[in-house]
């Protein structure tokens, strides 16, 4: 028996180096009515934010892609949830990540497979893409899944644009992600309330 969204307490954490990837941690939050949760220019989280996330059912990793992977940021956070690790504060809970580059490539598969490990070394359940890829000729820069992600919603901005100027199916496709994150974590709830 699922459990309503309602019940189901979603954290998006993210970093953010020049607003794009906050505006698509916005976009996964509206999907998964999720509480946003920044990493700061530090690398760090409030006590209150981290307590967040040792209570939520849900949790949404996010950073831009540099250099092949996630943001120095992203990694001293990822460092600093050696704690909760040890303790088993996020055992059973549901994982997702989200990533943005400037290039079309850009090495992003990178950035979600560390968010994949990190969900795993924790003992969480990873949430996959269910948009199939737009791949045709007829394809446009604002359709669904433009990127062809499976692991995760991945977006791409050019180096010049804006964070108003990203593409609405990027946006669109990260909060629809966010959405089935929290629609498969309905069907979880009763495990993960048992691992409290």
């Amino acid at each position: 028996m699922t459990q309503p969204f309602s019940m189901i307490k979603s954290v998006v954490v993210y970093h953010s180096g020049y607003g794009h990837t906050e505006r698509m941690a916005a976009a996964v939050a509206e999907g998964a009515s999720a509480t946003l949760v920044a990493i700061d220019s530090e690398g760090n989280i409030s006590v209150d934010e981290w307590a967040n996330l040792n209570a939520a059912d849900v949790i949404l990793f996010g950073s831009p892609t540099y250099m092949g992977g996630p943001s120095w940021q992203f990694k001293k956070f990822a460092d600093a949830s050696s704690k909760p690790w040890f303790e088993g504060k996020r055992v059973n809970k549901i994982f997702g990540g989200f990533t943005n580059s400037a290039s079309i490539n850009g090495d992003k598969l990178n950035t979600l497979a560390y968010f994949f490990l990190l969900a795993g070394q924790h003992g969480g359940i990873w949430v996959n893409m269910d948009i199939k890829s737009s791949n045709t000729k007829a394809s446009l820069r604002d359709d669904l899944n433009r990127m062809g992600s499976n692991i995760g919603a991945m977006a791409q901005t050019p180096a010049d644009a804006s964070p108003e100027e990203m593409s609405s199916g990027d946006l669109e496709t990260a909060r629809l992600y966010g959405a089935r994150v929290v629609n498969i974590a309905s069907q979880f709830q009763p495990m993960n309330s048992k691992s409290r």
